[in-house]
């Protein structure tokens, strides 16, 4: 059976595993059993009995998960290195088309549920509506559709050019009217974009803080592509509920800013941290080589602020973030930022749903909750790594077939 695809399974079921960690910790459940009815959890403990008559899914030579809450991925870059060749030149049906494989990697990788931060041509809406008839074809989709940017601004060919207090806030009614789950504003520029820089602000405080009064007024949360210290504040100055990336880079190099980072964490705006990326890839210029320490400083700055740190990948922007890579920035959050597994575990699950909007039905395995499961080889509080080994994934209760290659890890 093809990955993706989902075996034919009743209704209610009952599933066992060696252990649960169920997104908030402080540890496993041993010998848990979660029951699984119409898509939803209906009891979920340890040393419970399956219901009688129900089938058992036997999985105690794993450990059970939430699926993982990936909080910044882009369907449409298709995880090469001229991903902006490839949004920009695709017609419609290929880049659904492409878009429809990146979803049914991401889900087969655990991950049951992204935030798209920037598409073409609200593709990822559709698509969005396609995962929700079909949890087969992919994860729970949230989606901004295009990012907002200035004319040439970052991201400028996915096509959300704005400009002014009037255009920004004509910019989001958009959004908002085509049922867009989040707002994106580009307010620095970007690494992907030529003749754009990290440092540079975009958008003037005046026209952030309109995006985020409409974004608000509308019922519809905001978050802001930030790199540059000025950015950040900026962002933070206008409201804004979240924040990507979050480098803290300047022109002359990386400047965390304590009392900005004070403020992060004061006023409870949620940083989703892009890491990881797949191992072998390039090595750093000797510019990054020279930013890096000041660049890790900067995210252990944040973590011992109390800032709510989130997982993301940034998957698709190019080769070495491969759509489904989100286990590589779960290693990566605890090697650079400091987290412990515990925290780096709950940041792409319950932390990452709570920011993402869905924390109410999505990264905890309880009572009330979507029935969105991993089960991976090894304990992922010892060593991420084992969220590379998938090995069961159920979206919507319903479990999805994994073929060998998938049920190995993605690599």
């Amino acid at each position: 059976m093809r990955s993706g695809s989902l075996e034919r399974r009743p209704e209610r079921i009952a599933i066992r595993a060696a252990r649960l960690f169920d997104g908030h910790g402080p540890g496993y459940l041993l010998d848990p059993l979660v029951v699984v009815e119409g898509g939803r959890i209906v009891e979920a403990g340890a040393g419970l009995e399956p219901p009688p008559g129900v089938e058992v899914v036997d999985l105690r030579g794993l450990t059970l998960l939430p699926g993982l809450v990936d909080s910044h991925v882009h369907l449409a870059l298709n995880a090469t290195d001229e991903a902006v060749d490839h949004v920009t030149h695709a017609d419609e049906a290929a880049l659904l088309a492409s878009m429809r494989a990146a979803a049914a990697r991401t889900l087969a990788a655990g991950v049951t549920t992204v935030r798209d931060l920037g598409d073409r041509d609200y593709l990822s809406l559709r698509l969005r509506e396609e995962t929700a008839a079909d949890p087969a074809a992919g994860p729970a989709i949230l989606a901004s559709g295009p990012p907002i940017t200035t004319p040439g601004g970052h991201c400028w060919f996915l096509g959300g050019e704005t400009s002014g207090v009037d255009g920004v806030r004509a910019a989001v009614r958009e959004r908002a009217e085509r049922g867009a789950d989040v707002v994106k504003v580009m307010a620095t520029g970007g690494g992907i974009t030529a003749g754009s820089a990290m440092h540079e602000r975009q958008y003037g405080r005046a026209e952030l803080r309109a995006a985020a009064e409409e974004a608000h007024r509308l019922g519809l949360p905001i978050t802001a592509h930030a790199h540059s210290p000025e950015g950040i504040a900026d962002v933070v100055a206008a409201g804004f509920d979240g924040i990507e990336h979050c480098t803290f880079y300047a022109e002359d190099g990386v400047r965390a800013d304590e009392g900005l980072v004070r403020e992060l964490a004061a006023r409870g705006v949620a940083v989703t941290l892009t890491l990881g990326a797949l191992p072998g890839g390039p090595p750093l210029t000797p510019e990054q080589a020279r930013q890096l320490p000041a660049f890790v400083a900067g995210l252990r700055m944040m973590r011992q602020a109390g800032v709510t740190l989130v997982c993301g990948s940034d998957s698709g922007i190019f080769a070495v973030k491969p759509h489904g890579g989100l286990a590589h920035s779960v290693a990566a959050i605890v090697d650079m930022a400091g987290l412990a597994p515990l925290d780096a575990l709950r940041s792409a699950t319950s932390v990452a749903a709570r920011a993402c909007g869905v924390g109410e039905r999505k990264g905890t395995v309880a009572a009330g909750f979507d029935a969105d499961l991993i089960g991976v080889e090894g304990d992922p509080l010892a060593d991420p790594a084992a969220l590379l080994d998938v090995r069961a994934v159920f979206r919507a209760g319903r479990r999805v077939a994994l073929d060998e290659q998938d049920a190995r890890g993605r690599g």
